[in-house]
């Protein structure tokens, strides 16, 4: 029951060339740094990811996309990641773009063992039709393109069939968890870290405060640990690192 590992290298150490990923976080909130930062340092590469985003300011996945480890991503914003934009736009990268919420569902679904699932959001569009560029072929044409996605009416509304997401690992970050896996993440933290954690076939978390087991209120549990296997606790000075992606002065 005692799933503490002694820190991120061994928690990582088993993720082999061309793992499938499933990582928590929301711009720069909630990403799982220390244990993105570890599988850098063993060299790992081919990795298909499952994210919202890639990383932000040279952080979190955008360690491991900038040194071309990544060679999938599954995710809903590029946002102001150049390099993503760069490796997607040239051919280096491919990348399947999905509405936000039906990321979030495909992953929790995955997790709970529903293999698809029909939702209104993309009827109408490419989502749905097919044709959205996957891949480009690094000279502005379309190399690898989505497939079309089975359309059903149900009460007289149109809806797209979703399949759920299950992945290899799944890297989270939390405020705090107990050894026995239970987690509680901390306002919007609270993202997409428990979805994805759903959706891994093996959970590490990353938790800023390890308590001992019947620490937490069961009332306060956010994900229970029936979901994580390994849980690594950060010393004091990388729980507190945090970086502001976009910097807001008031007087």
């Amino acid at each position: 029951m005692d799933k503490v590992v002694a820190t991120a290298p061994e928690a990582v150490a088993d993720v082999p060339e061309g793992a499938s990923l499933a990582v928590g976080g929301f711009g720069l909130s909630g990403v799982p740094n220390v244990l993105i930062q570890a599988l850098y340092e063993r060299g790992v590469g081919g990795l298909s990811v499952v994210s919202n985003n890639c990383g932000a300011l040279e952080t979190g996945l955008a360690v491991l996309l900038a040194a071309g480890r990544i060679t999938r991503v599954t995710g809903s914003y590029i946002g102001g990641n150049k390099e993503f934009a760069r490796q997607y736009l040239g051919g280096e990268l491919e990348l399947e773009l999905i509405p936000q919420g039906t990321l979030a569902e495909r992953l929790r679904a995955g997790g709970a063992g529903i293999p698809a699932f029909y939702t209104p959001a993309g009827v109408g569009t490419q989502v749905a039709e097919g044709g959205l560029p996957w891949r480009y072929d690094g000279s502005g044409g379309v190399a690898l393109a989505s497939p079309p996605k089975e359309v059903r009416e149900f009460d007289g509304v149109e809806y797209v069939l979703e399949r759920g997401i299950r992945t290899d690992y799944a890297l989270v970050r939390a405020a705090k968890g107990d050894r026995h896996g239970n987690l509680v993440f901390s306002k919007s933290s609270r993202n997409f870290n428990p979805l994805a954690a759903m959706a891994g076939r093996i959970t590490i978390a990353e938790v800023e405060e390890l308590v001992e087991p019947g620490g937490l209120d069961p009332d306060q549990v956010h994900l229970p640990g029936i979901f994580v296997q390994r849980v690594v606790a950060l010393t004091a000075e990388q729980a507190a690192d945090k970086k502001i992606e976009q910097r807001t002065v008031s007087s």
